[in-house]
């Protein structure tokens, strides 16, 4: 895998260097046109194993048509869509009208896609589309996960930072989604991502299904994204993967296009953090913000809210979110206080730094379970501080294993009764933890608190308060971690402080009117 990633590297890099030396284009007029090409290599290259799979199957009576590429959960691609036709083109063929028209020729093919893909490669110059097709060509085919969100970050990371950080929104590693999705364990259902990007939470829950020897038929999925350039891309990321799903353009906070409330078995999400300036006044009768309508200027727990209120009554949400979400205090913390005294709130796991692909910022986890309120669980909460549990990809990054999301997730498992898995690895960490094959609070890493104790903490969902801090040597990371807590402490003393500011603000606005009011009369 290591060097399929490499080798990815090295192609949009090359890609990246043609781009900024020869496009006369802004990042949002050639980032989704690219994405494309990426898009139609993928489905070529998955078109071209199923053409060798129904080959063998096939008794030669009859030519393999598109019914059986469509029951395969392939694209079909018609001739002069392959990869291959576009990059064998005569030298002076008009190379972007070609690349539209292949475009055009799968969307005919495939009815989901209608209206979806670019079509502007004309605009490229001929030179430069060439040697992207070139590069592209030689991507590794292995890649697993949202290639097409990992590939728009990355243009945007190198052409438009200010863009793909706008408004705290940054595309959500594989080994997060990977972590999210096997602690809810979506087997089968409705899922909901109402801030669903480039769809990357719904790849891997169907790679979780099939994984686990079960149908994709089995869930059905359903995503808001205010973007209508990133819903393009998720659709193209669905289709390659042989995926279907119901996907409108919205502004989540006002509109509810799926009629959400108390609707889906799961809710996977990477919100946009510390969102402000929502009118709070076309939101105040929502019914998906149950608990109350947060004072603070700021969207985190509206998000919480529209997670939980979308779910049915067995159902379960996972999703990353800003570590001072978990210690707000003012209005925010009585919405949290709620929110815990229902009963819903499951798993919580801090997450270190240099996890995301642009930022170094950390997150919490947050997992919440409306079926748990009767349970022998209603009134813990399972807390699991993983900020040193990850494997250094490179200086700058970070990511989970399969053997570490395992070993977490089987955590998670163990303290549900469930029975843990071991299949990528994670046997001799879970025999050295857990001998007995029961859950056990572990110092420094995990433990299941009471809402008596977490009452007496202030109501803080912060894992850190509660696993204590477990003996280990210095190493060369502990700066960086004293450096990381300090930061989430700012976080939230920086929270406090706006909601001071507008508490005093509020008071001084009542005095003037009420000095107003005594001088009339």
């Amino acid at each position: 895998m290591a060097n399929n990633h490499s080798e990815l590297e090295k192609r949009l890099w090359e890609a990246a260097d043609d781009l900024r030396a020869n496009s006369k284009l802004k990042s949002a007029e050639y980032s989704v046109p690219v994405l494309g090409l990426i898009f139609l290599r993928y489905a070529d290259h998955k078109f071209a194993e199923a053409g060798k799979k129904l080959a063998q199957q096939g008794s030669g009576r009859r030519k393999v048509g598109k019914t059986d590429y469509q029951a395969q959960g392939v694209l079909f691609l018609p001739e002069n869509a392959r990869f291959a036709h576009l990059l064998n083109l005569p030298e002076g063929a008009d190379v972007g009208k070609a690349v539209n028209e292949a475009m055009k020729a799968i969307e005919t093919e495939n009815e989901d896609l209608r209206d979806v893909l670019p079509k502007t490669y004309n605009a490229l110059e001929k030179n430069l589309l060439v040697t992207l097709l070139k590069n592209f060509s030689s991507i590794p085919m292995t890649i697993e996960g949202d290639a097409f969100g990992k590939i728009y970050e990355y243009f945007l990371g190198n052409f438009a930072m200010s863009e793909g950080q706008k408004g705290g929104e940054f595309f959500t590693p594989i080994s997060i989604v990977k972590l999210i999705v096997e602690i809810i364990e979506p087997y089968h259902g409705r899922i909901l991502d109402p801030a669903c990007g480039s769809g990357g939470m719904f790849v891997q829950s169907a790679a979780f299904v099939e994984h686990h020897r079960q149908s994709v038929n089995e869930i059905s999925v359903y995503g808001q994204e205010k973007v209508a350039e990133t819903i393009r891309l998720c659709k193209m990321n669905l289709a390659v993967h042989g995926l279907s799903g119901d996907i409108r353009q919205s502004v989540t906070y006002y509109e509810d296009s799926h009629k959400s409330v108390g609707k889906f078995d799961f809710v996977m999400a990477n919100p946009p953090f510390n969102v402000d300036k929502v009118d709070k006044e076309r939101i105040k009768d929502d019914p998906r913000y149950p608990f109350a309508i947060p004072k603070a200027d700021n969207a985190n727990y509206l998000w919480i809210q529209l997670f939980y209120s979308a779910l049915n009554e067995t159902g379960r949400a996972g999703f990353v979110m800003a570590n001072s979400a978990g210690d707000a205090r003012g209005s925010e913390l009585d919405i949290r206080r709620d929110l815990l005294k229902s009963g819903a709130v499951d798993v919580m796991v801090s997450v270190g730094s240099n996890f995301f692909y642009t930022v170094t910022l950390p997150c919490t986890l947050w997992f919440l379970n409306r079926g748990k309120a009767k349970s022998k669980l209603k009134d813990k909460v399972l807390f699991i501080d993983a900020r040193q549990i990850f494997t250094q990809i490179d200086r700058a990054h970070r990511e989970f294993t399969p053997l570490q999301i395992e070993f977490l997730s089987n955590i998670v498992r163990l303290y549900r009764g469930e029975k843990p898995e071991t299949e990528a690895g994670s046997s001799d960490l879970m025999k050295e933890r857990y001998s007995d094959g029961k859950y056990a609070d572990v110092l420094g890493l995990c433990k299941v608190a009471t809402l008596a104790e977490i009452e007496a903490h202030g109501w803080s969902l912060n894992p850190g308060r509660y696993v204590g801090v477990a003996e280990r040597a210095a190493d060369e990371f502990e700066f960086a971690v004293r450096l990381e807590e300090l930061n989430e402490e700012l976080e939230t003393l920086n929270a406090e402080s706006r909601e001071l500011e507008e508490s005093i603000a509020e008071n001084v606005q009542s005095i003037l009117v009420n000095e107003v009011s005594l001088a009339t009369n």
